[in-house]
């Protein structure tokens, strides 16, 4: 459950921000990588500059997730995982208070940070590798699995995975789905419809804390 509700809430978040964020999918900065590459190469140093933000963001969020699980597993409180998902819903609530006059880049380099942050943090789930904020991976082991399928190679690990990485698929389309639909009527409001998918998600990590895995 935990794979397909992150990566449900990532493809709102993709979803969101191209419709009422600027226009731009701050889940991941391969594109943002080549943009910035790209306008490097056509001299245009303001252009280069202003990818460097989100890139940036970015990278701070994956330092981050570094940096703050070792001293909050000393704390014997919960779990990283769990204070991310905490962290997150606060940041949802923030984003939808920000009005949509505000300039576009403060959402996205805020989404971009948390994005980063999440997929450092969630990496492996039920025994699976993932990644909860894009879905070139997923897309790959569908493919290396109707393959070995179609030959009449495969095992039944490979249809495992490959039935899995195909539930990640269709999480993350239908939370961009969504957000394409609340956007329309909720506006910039519409993500804190991720709330839902995010309480049900902290619950039961905060859960496994307590009565699973005792404290950290």
């Amino acid at each position: 459950m935990i794979d397909w509700l992150l990566i449900f809430v990532a493809g709102f978040y993709g979803g969101y921000t191209l419709s009422v964020r600027g226009g731009v999918f701050c889940n991941a900065q391969t594109a943002n990588m080549a943009l910035f590459a790209v306008a490097l190469g056509n001299g245009n140093w303001s252009k280069a500059a202003y990818y460097l933000i989100p890139m940036s963001a970015y990278l701070l969020g994956t330092v981050v997730s570094e940096a703050v699980p070792k001293p909050l597993r000393r704390s014997k409180l919960i779990r990283w995982d769990t204070a991310l998902i905490m962290i997150e819903m606060l940041v949802v609530i923030l984003v939808g208070f920000i009005p949509r006059s505000a300039p576009d880049q403060i959402c996205q380099v805020i989404i971009n940070f948390v994005c980063a942050m999440q997929y450092n943090t969630f990496r492996r789930a039920e025994g699976l590798s993932m990644a909860t904020t894009f879905c070139v991976n997923h897309i790959r082991t569908v493919a290396i699995s109707t393959s070995r399928l179609l030959r009449r190679k495969y095992t039944e690990d490979d249809l495992a995975k490959g039935k899995a990485h195909g539930i990640m698929i269709l999480s993350f389309i239908l939370g961009a789905v969504a957000a394409g639909t609340l956007s329309r009527f909720f506006s910039v409001r519409a993500i804190w419809f991720t709330l839902l998918p995010l309480i049900v998600l902290f619950a039961d990590l905060l859960h496994g804390d307590r009565n699973i895995e005792g404290n950290p």
